[in-house]
């Protein structure tokens, strides 16, 4: 990797015609990202919309399968404006690690799917670095209500 593809993300943002959203305030005692040494911790991003909760329910149930993938896209957004906040996106080396909830109704076991709005979005954004490790959980509430909950850890420069 060249340091001008490290420099260029907010570039490839517009390229791709994405904005990223302001940081979503966080909802209880912690803030949205934390830097220790070459690593970004987000903490868990809720698919908020301008303050708003996008849906409430759970996968297989109140929300669908795709609608609750592209509510893991927004959640993606929410965890890169995070990142960008706190050091700037054009720092970002890779993608490591993504951790992904799915609030889940009985019997659902779709949860790869449902966060693969997530792992596509860092595809996109970075096509050489975005491929992670990644775990996809189903729990039986999540914080608001929300279907889904996606936090991420990336390396820094």
């Amino acid at each position: 990797m060249t340091e001008q593809h490290r420099q260029s993300w907010t570039a490839r943002l517009a390229e791709l015609g994405i904005e990223l959203p302001p940081v979503a305030a966080p909802v209880a005692a912690y803030v949205p990202a934390v830097r220790s040494g070459s690593q970004v911790y987000t903490s868990g991003q809720l698919p908020l919309v301008d303050g708003s909760l996008q849906a409430s329910g759970k996968v297989g149930a109140e929300v669908s399968p795709e609608e609750a993938k592209a509510y893991a896209r927004t959640c993606g957004l929410n965890a890169l404006a995070a990142v960008h906040a706190l050091v700037g996106l054009d720092s970002v080396v890779r993608v490591v690690k993504v951790v992904g909830f799915v609030a889940s109704a009985e019997g659902f076991t779709g949860q790869p799917a449902v966060i693969n709005g997530a792992s596509e979005l860092f595809g996109e954004v970075f096509p050489e670095t975005g491929g992670h490790a990644r775990s996809a959980v189903g729990v039986a509430e999540l914080p608001l209500g929300a279907p889904v909950e996606v936090e991420i850890i990336v390396e820094v420069a």
